[in-house]
This record gives C-alpha cells, structure tokens and sequence, in this order.
C-alpha cells in the first residue's frame, strides 16, 4: 500500500464532512449583500442620479461623466464599507475564462500619506494588457494595449474584497476581443426587432428582453485522488481507465440522496452565490456517479452569463475548501454521462408577457405563434452556426451518448403544437380562412398550454427542445461560456424577425388584411423549417439517414464545425447587423481552431507521458513476477504439472507483452504526427489533421492501457481508478 494511488486514496478516506457550518436560514436577509444593485444605489445615490443612472440603463444610453462621477463615489463607500481594498475590471476574454486585474483604491498624496481615490475615469475605462490573451490576429503580440469599459447593465460586486466592475474589452482599434461586447450588440438587436413585431399586435409593448436560465452539470472529485491522475489536473478528463462493474447502469444517483460531504459543499456555495446576487434554486444529483447540477431562476441573458462564470469560479474555490475539486469538463469519464450547460431561452416584455406563453385571446395567441414559428424558421435558416457556437474538443466527446443531444441540430416541439402547425399549412394551404377558423385556431392555442408543459419537456436527445414557454438549446458542454451560443441565437431570431415584418409589411402594402398576410407567411415557414423538427430518438441510425435526406447538417467534429463561422450566410447575418466586422468573425474562428489544436495537442502529451512514465513500468515490474514465478514453478513442479498450473500466468505474460508493444508503438506514431501537425501553417488545416491523424491514438492508447489496468495487480497500479473517484464519498 506504498504507491501514490493509495496514498492518494488513504488521504481521501479520511477527508470527512466538515462541521456543519451555520448560515442564516433567511435568504431573503442576505441575498445580494456584496453586489452593487438597485438596493445599493438608493442608498448611496442621490435621488436625481439614481433616476439618472437608471434610466441610462434601461435605454441603454451613454452616461455622462458627471455622473459616472457620482457613480464611482457612491461604488468606493460601498465597497470600503464591506471592507474592499481593490478594484477591477471584471470581463470575459476569448479563452472563455475571466479575466481582472486589481489596483488599490488608495493614492499617494503630497504629504507622503495616503487616500483613497477612485473616480468616474477609473469606472468607466481601465487599460489591461492584452498581449497573452487570444485576439485571432486582430491585434500583433507587441502590442499589448486593450481597454475595458464599463457595462452599467450588470452590477458590479464584490468578491475577496475586490470591487469587480463587468465590464467589455476590446482591442485599441475598437474591436471586439471579448464575448460581451457583441452579446450587448445582439441583445439590443433583439430588443429592437421583436419590439418591432410585437407592435404589429400590442402597442403597450414597447421593450422587449431576452432572458436565460441555465443549467450547470458538473462533477466532484477527491482532490487527494485528483491530485495523483496527471491527465485530470492537466486536461480535466480522464485519459485512461477501464470501466467499473458498477457505474450508472442501477439508474440509483440520479436525484438521489446528497452525500453529506457533497451536501456541505452545495450548502456553502448558495451561500457565497447569493450574497452576490445569484439566484440558485435548484440542487440535484445527476445520473453519473459523483455528477450534480446547480440552476438558477431565469435573469435577463448578460446578468445570466455573467453569473454563469461567476459561479463556475466560486464553485473552484468553495470546492477546494472542502478538499474536492470541481470538473466542468463535458466528459471527464468514459462510460457515463457527460456534463452540459442547458440554456434556456425566452423573450421577455416590458408588460410582464412572455411570448412563447400562449394566452387567453385571439391576439396573444398569434402573437405567441408569430414568435414560435419565426423561432423555428431562424434555427433551420442557421442551423450549421448554432453547430458551430457549441463545437469543442470537449464537447465532441459528449454530443450523441448519454442523453446528450446529437450533433445533428434539430427542434422538438411536442405533438400538441406540431398539430397546430399541421392545422395551419392545411388551412392556409389553397384559400382565405374564415374569421371563425381563424378565431377557432387561436384559440385552440391557448387552451394548450398545460398540455405544453406535460408534453414537450423531456426529449433528451434534441439540442433544441420547447418547454412549454421556453426554448432549451441543450447542447451547450458544461465548460463553455454562454456567450456564443447566445450571440448566434440572440442574431438568428432578431435577423429573422426582420425578414419576417418586410415581408409582412409588402404583402399589406399589396392590400392583404394583416391577419391573413400573417397566417400565409407562417404557413410558408412552417413548409420551409420541416426539415428541422424532430419528435424522435436522436442517436438512432435511422435518424442519421433521415436528416441526410432531410438536407440536415451532421458536423461531427468541431474542425468540421467551425466552418460555419465563414459562411457566406453567417457573415451576412453578422456583418449586415453590425454584431462582427468580417474581421472579428475571421478571428473568432481562428481562436476556436487554436483553442482545439491546443487542448488535442496537451492531450496527446499527457497520454504520452502517463503511458511512458506509469503505464509501462508498472507493466513491465508485475510481468517480471510474473516471470520470476513462472521460472519458480517451473523448478519446483513435474513438467505436467508446471503445464496445468503456470497456464494463466504463461498467458498473462504474453498479454502483456502485446498491449506493451501496442503502446510503445501508438505512442511513437502519435508523436510523429504530432510534429507533422505542427508543420502546418494553415490553422484549420492543422486542427482538421489534429482531428484526424492524433486523436484516434488517443483512443487506441487507452484500449491497451485500459486493458493492462484489469491484467495487473491492482497492488502496483499506481493512478487512482474509476471505481474509486467515482464513489468516494
């Protein structure tokens, strides 16, 4: 019991739940305490700057330096009063990371003391260097200036007693080199389009908000046992490891009872969440072994994504104080589920409506079908883009397996609404509807909302299912930020929203009554989208030939993709609603390309290194006892004898020999192709040949490794396994 796994293992043993800890049971007592919010503003804000601020941020105008002035005051009293020393910047870089540096409020002052100082300049602007963050050529290596500027829309908050500002970044030029500065552009795309729309029906509707809440899968580990598997601490997966007899297969996790040492864990991250203003709801195990998932209420989209990585950072920390450490990774063990980030969109208006409810009148239902139907229409018009927004090295590994959607993007709507689509192509199809067959069809509508709810939630295999008021775009991998799939989402609706009231518009300039123009347009959507929805099993064979002949995209691999980010279609749809410059959208590409080499290439290093460095030599040491007792046996025992009995070890031996053989030669291929790669200039030629020619050795390494690992004495296997990490409690 001397090797590192079991050291490794004695060590998690004996990490037992902490004292449970004391938090005060009324939420509502605490619940944003160290964020900056309409609460805050009151009280530090004078009343005519408040109402100043505020109106700023509902219009989205620009904010003027006085009160920018004020603003930065009143944020320096709040947040020295709750014991900041520091300030920063807090924004969401192309690595999909955070990103912030910290300056001390105090100043020096001429008479060698000091103040502290921070002004409506230090609010609204900083200048971070941006020299090792990705760009994809938008700006060169030597020059590091970037700036980043306030976004009053989402509050600031404090976190280790550090003022943390939200906040955009872009280059010196003024392009984008983060994920909130074209996610702004397409939130106020949308709002200005559906709005559009919505006045064709109701004039009171005069704002319209996009709004998300996700779902956070994740997966905890024992640190010591984290700690002793190098291809975790360095990749956040598991390279290796043979199956354990028992995984998910007893269907016994799911929405289990929460280990108590878990149950600490989740118990101090709600805490530290809501004090920052994150609204946490729901708590759960997942179907995987040692798999939960965190979801908040649904928030306006920016807050929504901002919270999202705010929680992915103080889960890390909250985890490592309880002695796990916390995996994001899309599927950090083979055999089981993997982890995604569900995100669920809606549109939401300023008179407190949703429009994907249906409702109670003939004009809230064709509103509700108006937004339905253009949805659906947007997702087959940019169904390759939305491919390409959730495409990752992680989530490759995840899409089409265990109740992960497939790479095949389609929608699920249920079988109530698909018979109002069916309703409404057959009734439009040769003639006028009737007034009556008109009213009768809305309102058929809204008597199927429950049903909606009943009936349209749980189709595990669509990427893109409607839950009764909501659609959930359930592809996005547990790793990534919310960001892409919500700019591409956000501009697909909004652009095609647009399409939508021009033709509109024409067809009543041309004398149609706008109700029949609209049912005839929808009817011409719903023909044109068929190809997307999808009631079925999404992993079956079958649906693989279907949606090839439905002229449906089945972009495997994230090289494949990426590919859509070039589009003729996606740089219309970008460059014409001023979300990307065709330079931006070239860089954004270049960077996903980058991010894949990066991650297969650290892969194959890692894997090389396990296989050379713990693999083999645990291999070869019980082979020679092996040896050794074969050579034994055969000193001591008749030659009949040593035939009956040294059988298996004789075959083990040689077992092993093969799977060594095997290794040593995957190994060295993989480093030749490896440097070949990285001969490659062209980048999407070196991910695609990445793609092709080094990860396959990733797999067919770990057959032989994984092999080796129930060959040898589980006394001299030195790396932590699946049976062990995955049910430590």
């Amino acid at each position: 019991m001397s090797n590192r796994r079991f050291t490794a293992l004695k060590e998690a043993l004996s990490h037992r739940p902490e004292a449970s800890k004391e938090f005060p049971s009324k939420v509502s007592e605490y619940f944003g305490v160290n964020v900056f919010d309409d609460r805050a503003m009151r009280e530090y804000l004078p009343d005519d700057v408040y109402r100043s601020i505020t109106e700023n941020i509902e219009k989205s105008e620009k904010i003027d330096k006085r009160i920018a002035d004020q603003v930065a005051s009143a944020m320096r009293a709040w947040s020295i009063s709750k014991g900041a020393t520091h300030y920063t910047h807090w924004f969401l870089p192309l690595n999909g990371a955070t990103a912030e540096k910290h300056d001390a409020f105090f100043s020096p002052s001429s008479d060698n003391r000091s103040v502290e100082q921070f002004n409506g300049g230090n609010l609204v602007q900083q200048e971070p260097d941006a020299s090792s963050l990705p760009s994809g050529g938008l700006r060169n290596t030597f020059e590091a200036r970037g700036y980043s500027a306030w976004d009053p829309s989402s509050p600031a908050f404090i976190m280790d007693k550090t003022l943390c500002i939200p906040t955009i970044f872009v280059a010196y030029t003024g392009e984008a080199l983060d994920f909130k500065t074209p996610l702004l552009k397409t939130l106020s795309l949308i709002d200005h389009e559906a709005t559009e729309v919505c006045q064709l029906f109701d004039r009171s509707i005069t704002k319209v908000t996009a709004t998300l809440g996700w779902e956070q899968e994740y997966f905890l580990v024992d640190e010591a046992l984290y700690s002793a598997r190098p291809d975790l601490t360095m990749t956040g997966r598991t390279l290796l490891g043979h199956a354990p007899a028992k995984g998910q297969q007893l269907e016994d996790h799911y929405f289990g009872a929460i280990a108590p040492r878990v149950m600490e864990f989740m118990r101090e991250f709600e805490y530290e969440a809501w004090k920052l203003g994150i609204p946490a709801k729901t708590r759960h195990n997942e179907v995987a072994p040692n798999q939960f998932e965190l979801a908040p209420v649904y928030e306006e989209a920016n807050i929504a994504i901002d919270h999202n990585q705010l929680v992915m950072v103080v889960m890390e920390k909250v985890a490592r104080k309880h002695k796990f450490r916390i995996l994001f990774h899309e599927k950090p063990f083979a055999g089981v589920n993997g982890s995604g980030k569900h995100n669920n969109w809606s549109l939401a208006t300023n008179t407190g409506k949703n429009l994907f409810s249906p409702g109670h009148t003939p004009k809230t239902n064709l509103l509700f079908l108006t937004f339905f139907v253009n949805f659906i229409k947007a997702v087959h018009t940019h169904a390759d883009l939305l491919r390409a927004v959730i495409a990752s090295a992680g989530n490759d590994h995840r899409l089409g397996a265990n109740e992960a959607p497939p790479a095949i993007i389609s929608v699920f709507i249920g079988s109530q609404l698909t018979k109002v689509l069916d309703e409404i192509e057959k009734k439009v199809k040769d003639r006028k509807m009737t007034p009556e067959e008109k009213t009768e069809l809305k309102l058929n509508i809204g008597k199927i909302p429950q049903i909606i709810l009943d009936n349209t939630d749980r189709n595990r295999t669509s990427p893109m299912a409607f839950t009764g008021n909501k659609f959930e775009f359930r592809a996005v991998g547990s790793a990534a930020n919310c960001g892409p799939a919500m700019i591409a989402l956000n501009a697909s609706i909004a652009n095609q929203l647009k399409e939508f009231r021009a033709e509109l518009e024409k067809a009543m300039e041309n004398g149609e009554e706008k109700d029949e123009a609209i049912f005839k347009l929808l009817r011409t959507y719903i023909t044109q989208s068929r190809p997307i929805l999808f009631e079925g099993n999404g992993y079956s064979d079958e649906w693989v030939e279907e949606a090839q002949k439905r002229g449906l995209s089945n972009l495997k691999n994230t090289p494949e993709a990426l590919q859509a980010y070039l589009s003729e279609k996606t740089k219309k749809l970008f460059i014409e609603n001023n979300i990307f410059s065709e330079k931006e959208l070239e860089a954004r590409w270049e960077i996903r390309h980058e991010n894949y080499v990066k991650v297969i290439q650290i892969e194959s290093r890692v894997l090389g290194d396990l296989a050379g460095n713990h693999i083999i030599p645990t291999a070869i040491r019980y082979q020679k006892l092996l040896v050794d007792n074969v050579k034994g046996l055969k000193e001591i025992l008749s030659e009949e004898q040593f035939t009956q009995q040294a059988d298996l070890q004789i075959y083990i031996i040689g077992k092993i020999s093969e799977h060594i053989s095997a290794i040593r030669k995957y190994v060295k291929e993989m480093i030749e192709k490896r440097k070949e790669a990285n001969a490659i200039e062209e980048i999407h030629t070196r991910s695609s040949f990445y793609c092709n020619d080094v990860k396959p050795y990733l797999d067919d390494i770990r057959y032989h490794v994984d092999k080796l690992e129930i060959l040898i004495d589980d006394e001299m296997w030195t790396l932590p396994k699946y049976r062990e990490m995955l049910f430590i409690k």
